[in-house]
């Protein structure tokens, strides 16, 4: 159930307010939205912080063509153009900065566990079914935020492709999960950065073609061994933790993507 409906109306109010204002507001208790997060300053470029982050996380998957969020706390050009796509998006005002009517949208969008509305951990946890986030080569906790992430570029493709389902088929996996199912040894799935996904409304060659401004630097699909009967996507670049060099590999030759 949404909940501090009350709470949350307050805090957009205090937003609009100039100078003063902010800081007394601000200095009170933060009231939480949906159980997850509030944010209690309007955001734009030039801004840091831990809220910049949670914004961040929010609209990676609104990085456009190639691109990428970085989740640094840092709002810089990259994050301002993400917002803006968002904005556009949603139909609100396109200015690329994160205040009141940006905030709201985001808050109707997330559920209390910061999921997004159409995601759940339960189903990126399904590598070979829902065995639980450890396992794999980080801790439990950082695999669980990296697949938080994942769900949000899914939630944004999901957007883009008509607000249609988008099915997630396989997540996480631990090593013993990946070893089963064949998967590579360097595989993204381990992390929590991929999940391989197919709709019922578009065609393959659609999500994979789509999925090119979703912030996604991994995506495989039809064409690709394997991979004709789903996509895959992942955030390959933004891994820090596989040995590998960061960088983009799209492979979906059947549809155009490479």
């Amino acid at each position: 159930m949404r909940v501090n409906t009350l709470k949350r109306a307050a805090v957009a109010v205090a937003l609009a307010l100039p100078g003063a204002a902010i800081a007394a507001v601000v200095a009170a208790p933060a009231a939480h939205a949906d159980g997850c997060y509030t944010w209690t300053r309007n955001l734009y470029q030039g801004r840091s912080g831990a809220d910049v982050r949670e914004l961040q996380v929010r609209v990676a998957g609104w990085a456009g063509n190639r691109g990428i969020v970085e989740t640094d706390g840092i709002f810089g050009p990259k994050t301002a153009a993400a917002v803006r796509r968002f904005q556009q998006a949603y139909g609100l005002k396109v200015d690329g900065i994160a205040g009141p009517e940006t905030y709201a949208k985001l808050y109707d969008l997330q559920d209390n566990d910061c999921t997004p509305r159409h995601f759940s951990y339960s189903e990126l946890d399904d590598g070979c079914g829902r065995g639980g986030w450890s396992g794999g080569p980080l801790s439990a906790s950082q695999t669980r935020q990296n697949a938080l992430h994942t769900m949000w570029k899914l939630e944004a493709l999901r957007r883009k492709l008509g607000d249609k389902p988008l099915y997630v088929t396989s997540g996480f996996r631990s090593h013993t999960c990946n070893d089963q199912v064949g998967g590579a040894s360097d595989s993204q799935h381990l992390y929590g950065t991929a999940a391989d996904v197919v709709s019922r409304t578009s065609s393959l060659c659609d999500v994979a073609r789509t999925a090119r401004g979703n912030g996604f630097s991994g995506i495989f699909g039809p064409g690709y061994p394997d991979h004709d009967d789903h996509v895959h996507v992942d955030s390959r670049r933004e891994n820090n933790s596989d040995g590998i060099p960061n960088g983009t590999s799209w492979s979906a030759p059947d549809c155009g993507v490479r």
